[in-house]
Protein backbone atom coordinates (compact mmCIF):
# COMPACT_ATOMS: atom_id res chain seq x y z
CA UNK A 1 0.00 0.00 0.00
CA UNK A 2 1.27 3.47 -0.82
CA UNK A 3 2.33 5.98 1.79
CA UNK A 4 -0.37 7.76 3.70
CA UNK A 5 -1.55 10.90 1.89
CA UNK A 6 0.67 10.59 -1.21
CA UNK A 7 -1.49 7.71 -2.42
CA UNK A 8 -0.71 6.63 -5.99
CA UNK A 9 -3.25 5.02 -8.30
CA UNK A 10 -1.72 2.02 -10.10
CA UNK A 11 -1.88 3.25 -13.70
CA UNK A 12 0.32 4.15 -16.63
CA UNK A 13 1.31 7.79 -17.20
CA UNK A 14 -0.68 7.95 -20.44
CA UNK A 15 -3.96 6.55 -19.08
CA UNK A 16 -6.94 8.89 -18.67
CA UNK A 17 -9.36 6.49 -16.96
CA UNK A 18 -8.79 3.70 -14.44
CA UNK A 19 -11.53 1.41 -13.16
CA UNK A 20 -10.99 -0.26 -9.77
CA UNK A 21 -13.02 -2.78 -7.79
CA UNK A 22 -12.47 -2.91 -4.02
CA UNK A 23 -13.47 -6.18 -2.38
CA UNK A 24 -12.72 -7.08 1.23
CA UNK A 25 -13.89 -6.94 4.82
CA UNK A 26 -13.28 -3.21 5.06
CA UNK A 27 -12.20 -0.29 2.89
CA UNK A 28 -8.71 1.23 2.94
CA UNK A 29 -8.71 3.03 6.29
CA UNK A 30 -5.90 5.60 5.94
CA UNK A 31 -6.46 9.25 5.14
CA UNK A 32 -5.08 9.81 1.64
CA UNK A 33 -5.24 11.98 -1.46
CA UNK A 34 -4.25 11.73 -5.12
CA UNK A 35 -4.19 14.03 -8.17
CA UNK A 36 -6.81 11.96 -10.02
CA UNK A 37 -10.50 12.84 -9.69
CA UNK A 38 -12.50 10.01 -8.14
CA UNK A 39 -16.05 8.73 -8.61
CA UNK A 40 -17.03 5.92 -6.22
CA UNK A 41 -20.13 3.75 -5.95
CA UNK A 42 -20.54 1.97 -2.60
CA UNK A 43 -21.92 -1.52 -3.31
CA UNK A 44 -21.76 -3.07 0.19
CA UNK A 45 -20.70 -1.86 3.61
CA UNK A 46 -21.18 1.15 5.85
CA UNK A 47 -19.10 3.55 7.88
CA UNK A 48 -17.81 7.09 8.17
CA UNK A 49 -16.75 9.23 5.20
CA UNK A 50 -14.31 12.02 6.03
CA UNK A 51 -13.04 14.73 3.72
CA UNK A 52 -11.79 18.12 4.88
CA UNK A 53 -14.30 19.58 7.31
CA UNK A 54 -16.96 17.00 6.36
CA UNK A 55 -17.78 13.94 8.43
CA UNK A 56 -20.80 11.80 7.62
CA UNK A 57 -21.93 8.25 7.04
CA UNK A 58 -21.78 6.17 3.89
CA UNK A 59 -23.80 3.07 3.05
CA UNK A 60 -24.58 0.76 0.14
CA UNK A 61 -25.93 2.67 -2.85
CA UNK A 62 -24.17 5.95 -2.12
CA UNK A 63 -22.18 7.69 -4.85
CA UNK A 64 -19.36 10.14 -4.08
CA UNK A 65 -17.30 12.38 -6.36
CA UNK A 66 -13.97 13.87 -5.26
CA UNK A 67 -11.87 16.54 -6.92
CA UNK A 68 -8.12 16.28 -7.26
CA UNK A 69 -6.09 16.10 -4.04
CA UNK A 70 -9.11 15.96 -1.75
CA UNK A 71 -7.90 14.28 1.48
CA UNK A 72 -10.41 11.56 2.31
CA UNK A 73 -11.08 8.19 3.88
CA UNK A 74 -13.98 5.75 3.79
CA UNK A 75 -13.61 4.28 7.27
CA UNK A 76 -15.69 1.13 7.66
CA UNK A 77 -17.59 0.62 10.90
CA UNK A 78 -15.75 -1.36 13.65
CA UNK A 79 -17.64 -4.59 13.00
CA UNK A 80 -16.08 -4.78 9.51
CA UNK A 81 -12.63 -5.10 11.12
CA UNK A 82 -13.73 -8.02 13.34
CA UNK A 83 -12.30 -11.23 11.90
CA UNK A 84 -15.08 -13.33 13.41
CA UNK A 85 -17.72 -11.45 11.42
CA UNK A 86 -18.33 -12.39 7.80
CA UNK A 87 -19.07 -8.88 6.56
CA UNK A 88 -18.09 -7.43 3.21
CA UNK A 89 -17.19 -3.95 2.01
CA UNK A 90 -17.32 -3.58 -1.75
CA UNK A 91 -17.11 -0.55 -3.94
CA UNK A 92 -16.32 0.41 -7.53
CA UNK A 93 -14.30 3.48 -8.44
CA UNK A 94 -13.40 5.32 -11.62
CA UNK A 95 -10.32 7.58 -11.48
CA UNK A 96 -9.95 10.37 -14.04
CA UNK A 97 -6.45 11.70 -14.76
CA UNK A 98 -6.83 15.00 -16.57
CA UNK A 99 -3.05 15.36 -16.81
CA UNK A 100 -3.17 12.66 -19.50
CA UNK A 101 -4.74 15.23 -21.87
CA UNK A 102 -1.68 17.48 -21.60
CA UNK A 103 -2.04 20.78 -23.43
CA UNK A 104 -5.13 19.51 -25.25
CA UNK A 105 -7.32 20.18 -22.20
CA UNK A 106 -6.69 23.90 -22.53
CA UNK A 107 -6.71 24.06 -26.32
CA UNK A 108 -9.42 21.78 -27.72
CA UNK A 109 -12.92 23.30 -27.82
CA UNK A 110 -14.50 19.85 -27.40
CA UNK A 111 -12.84 19.53 -23.97
CA UNK A 112 -13.81 22.99 -22.76
CA UNK A 113 -16.56 21.71 -20.44
CA UNK A 114 -14.00 19.51 -18.65
CA UNK A 115 -11.98 22.52 -17.49
CA UNK A 116 -14.56 23.33 -14.81
CA UNK A 117 -13.53 20.19 -12.95
CA UNK A 118 -10.24 21.88 -12.14
CA UNK A 119 -12.22 24.12 -9.79
CA UNK A 120 -13.21 21.04 -7.75
CA UNK A 121 -9.71 20.54 -6.33
CA UNK A 122 -9.93 19.61 -2.66
CA UNK A 123 -13.73 19.24 -2.77
CA UNK A 124 -16.03 16.26 -2.33
CA UNK A 125 -19.65 15.78 -3.37
CA UNK A 126 -22.43 13.24 -3.04
CA UNK A 127 -24.33 12.40 -6.23
CA UNK A 128 -28.09 12.17 -5.69
CA UNK A 129 -31.34 11.53 -7.55
CA UNK A 130 -31.43 10.78 -11.27
CA UNK A 131 -27.74 11.58 -11.58
CA UNK A 132 -26.92 8.80 -9.13
CA UNK A 133 -29.11 6.33 -11.03
CA UNK A 134 -27.36 7.19 -14.30
CA UNK A 135 -23.90 6.87 -12.76
CA UNK A 136 -24.68 3.42 -11.31
CA UNK A 137 -26.08 2.26 -14.66
CA UNK A 138 -22.84 3.23 -16.42
CA UNK A 139 -20.72 1.66 -13.67
CA UNK A 140 -22.52 -1.63 -14.29
CA UNK A 141 -21.11 -1.56 -17.84
CA UNK A 142 -17.50 -0.81 -16.87
CA UNK A 143 -16.21 -4.34 -16.06
CA UNK A 144 -16.75 -5.51 -19.64
CA UNK A 145 -15.46 -2.31 -21.25
CA UNK A 146 -12.02 -1.55 -22.65
CA UNK A 147 -10.21 0.82 -24.93
CA UNK A 148 -12.30 3.41 -26.72
CA UNK A 149 -15.51 2.01 -25.22
CA UNK A 150 -14.21 2.57 -21.68
CA UNK A 151 -13.03 6.07 -22.66
CA UNK A 152 -16.54 6.82 -23.93
CA UNK A 153 -18.12 5.60 -20.68
CA UNK A 154 -15.77 7.86 -18.73
CA UNK A 155 -16.83 10.88 -20.76
CA UNK A 156 -20.49 9.94 -20.22
CA UNK A 157 -19.88 9.95 -16.47
CA UNK A 158 -18.25 13.38 -16.62
CA UNK A 159 -21.14 14.68 -18.72
CA UNK A 160 -23.59 13.49 -16.04
CA UNK A 161 -21.58 15.24 -13.33
CA UNK A 162 -21.33 18.39 -15.46
CA UNK A 163 -25.11 18.52 -15.83
CA UNK A 164 -26.03 17.26 -12.35
CA UNK A 165 -26.88 20.68 -10.90
CA UNK A 166 -28.31 20.36 -7.40
CA UNK A 167 -27.98 16.57 -7.60
CA UNK A 168 -24.25 17.12 -7.07
CA UNK A 169 -24.38 18.01 -3.38
CA UNK A 170 -21.26 19.69 -1.92
CA UNK A 171 -20.12 18.11 1.33
CA UNK A 172 -17.03 20.02 2.41
CA UNK A 173 -16.22 23.71 2.11
CA UNK A 174 -13.91 25.15 -0.56
CA UNK A 175 -11.90 27.65 1.46
CA UNK A 176 -9.81 25.01 3.23
CA UNK A 177 -6.23 24.52 2.10
CA UNK A 178 -6.31 22.14 -0.86
CA UNK A 179 -4.34 19.04 -0.11
CA UNK A 180 -2.08 18.18 2.80
CA UNK A 181 1.64 17.73 3.04
CA UNK A 182 2.68 14.16 3.79
CA UNK A 183 3.75 15.15 7.31
CA UNK A 184 0.46 16.91 8.09
CA UNK A 185 -1.47 14.09 6.47
CA UNK A 186 0.17 11.51 8.73
CA UNK A 187 -0.65 13.68 11.73
CA UNK A 188 -4.29 13.98 10.74
CA UNK A 189 -4.52 10.26 10.07
CA UNK A 190 -3.06 9.40 13.48
CA UNK A 191 -5.48 11.78 15.17
CA UNK A 192 -8.50 10.44 13.29
CA UNK A 193 -7.59 6.82 13.94
CA UNK A 194 -7.25 7.62 17.63
CA UNK A 195 -10.55 9.50 17.76
CA UNK A 196 -12.52 6.71 16.12
CA UNK A 197 -10.98 4.07 18.35
CA UNK A 198 -11.33 5.99 21.63
CA UNK A 199 -14.31 8.32 21.15
CA UNK A 200 -16.55 6.28 23.47
CA UNK A 201 -14.50 7.39 26.47
CA UNK A 202 -13.34 10.76 27.80
CA UNK A 203 -10.40 12.03 25.73
CA UNK A 204 -8.14 14.81 26.96
CA UNK A 205 -6.67 17.44 24.68
CA UNK A 206 -3.20 16.44 25.86
CA UNK A 207 -3.77 12.85 24.72
CA UNK A 208 -4.73 13.80 21.21
CA UNK A 209 -2.02 16.47 20.95
CA UNK A 210 0.52 13.79 21.87
CA UNK A 211 -0.76 11.65 18.99
CA UNK A 212 0.07 14.52 16.63
CA UNK A 213 3.43 15.14 18.31
CA UNK A 214 2.43 18.73 19.01
CA UNK A 215 1.87 20.88 22.06
CA UNK A 216 -1.73 21.57 22.98
CA UNK A 217 -1.84 25.10 21.56
CA UNK A 218 -0.05 24.11 18.36
CA UNK A 219 -2.38 21.14 17.96
CA UNK A 220 -5.48 23.32 18.36
CA UNK A 221 -4.24 25.65 15.60
CA UNK A 222 -3.30 22.73 13.36
CA UNK A 223 -6.62 20.95 13.83
CA UNK A 224 -8.75 24.06 13.33
CA UNK A 225 -6.82 24.92 10.15
CA UNK A 226 -7.53 21.57 8.53
CA UNK A 227 -11.06 20.85 9.77
CA UNK A 228 -12.54 24.28 10.53
CA UNK A 229 -13.62 22.85 13.86
CA UNK A 230 -12.24 22.76 17.35
CA UNK A 231 -11.27 19.30 18.50
CA UNK A 232 -14.23 19.29 20.90
CA UNK A 233 -16.64 20.09 18.06
CA UNK A 234 -15.13 17.37 15.88
CA UNK A 235 -15.29 14.77 18.65
CA UNK A 236 -18.92 15.68 19.26
CA UNK A 237 -19.66 15.20 15.54
CA UNK A 238 -17.98 11.78 15.54
CA UNK A 239 -20.06 10.69 18.53
CA UNK A 240 -23.30 11.96 16.96
CA UNK A 241 -22.48 10.10 13.76
CA UNK A 242 -21.96 6.90 15.73
CA UNK A 243 -25.20 7.55 17.60
CA UNK A 244 -27.03 7.75 14.26
CA UNK A 245 -25.80 4.27 13.40
CA UNK A 246 -27.12 2.88 16.70
CA UNK A 247 -30.43 4.71 16.35
CA UNK A 248 -30.93 3.11 12.93
CA UNK A 249 -29.55 -0.37 13.55
CA UNK A 250 -30.66 -1.07 17.11
CA UNK A 251 -33.63 -0.58 19.41
CA UNK A 252 -31.50 0.77 22.26
CA UNK A 253 -32.94 3.65 24.22
CA UNK A 254 -31.62 7.17 23.68
CA UNK A 255 -29.94 7.32 27.09
CA UNK A 256 -28.08 4.05 26.53
CA UNK A 257 -26.95 5.18 23.08
CA UNK A 258 -25.76 8.53 24.46
CA UNK A 259 -23.58 6.89 27.08
CA UNK A 260 -22.37 4.19 24.70
CA UNK A 261 -20.97 6.72 22.19
CA UNK A 262 -19.23 8.80 24.86
CA UNK A 263 -21.66 11.42 26.17
CA UNK A 264 -21.72 11.64 29.95
CA UNK A 265 -24.84 13.82 30.06
CA UNK A 266 -28.13 12.92 28.37
CA UNK A 267 -29.41 16.47 28.05
CA UNK A 268 -26.12 17.54 26.43
CA UNK A 269 -26.43 14.65 23.97
CA UNK A 270 -29.98 15.68 23.07
CA UNK A 271 -28.95 19.32 22.57
CA UNK A 272 -25.91 18.34 20.51
CA UNK A 273 -27.90 15.94 18.35
CA UNK A 274 -30.57 18.51 17.61
CA UNK A 275 -28.04 21.24 16.84
CA UNK A 276 -26.46 19.04 14.16
CA UNK A 277 -29.58 17.42 12.69
CA UNK A 278 -32.44 19.76 13.52
CA UNK A 279 -34.29 16.88 15.20
CA UNK A 280 -34.30 15.11 18.54
CA UNK A 281 -32.77 11.60 18.50
CA UNK A 282 -36.19 9.91 18.63
CA UNK A 283 -37.64 12.15 15.93
CA UNK A 284 -34.59 11.47 13.74
CA UNK A 285 -34.91 7.71 14.25
CA UNK A 286 -38.58 7.81 13.27
CA UNK A 287 -37.90 9.98 10.24
CA UNK A 288 -35.09 7.77 8.93
CA UNK A 289 -36.93 4.51 9.52
CA UNK A 290 -40.19 5.64 7.93
CA UNK A 291 -38.70 7.88 5.26
CA UNK A 292 -40.96 10.66 6.39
Amino acid sequence: MAKIISFQIPKSQSEFVRYQEDRGRHFYDKLHQHPQLQLTVIREGAGQFLSGDYLGRFQAGDVFFLGENAPHVFRSDPEYFATERELKSTGDTVFFDFQAFGKALGELEELESLRKFGDFAGLCFQVLGEGKRQVVEIFDRFPKSSGLGRFQLALELLAILDQAGEELQPLNRPALIRGLSERDGKRMDQVMQFVFEESARAITLQEVADRANLGKEAFCRFFKLHTRKTFTQYLQQVRISQAKKLLLESDLGVAEIAFQVGFENLSYFNRSFKSLTGLSPLAWRKSERTGA
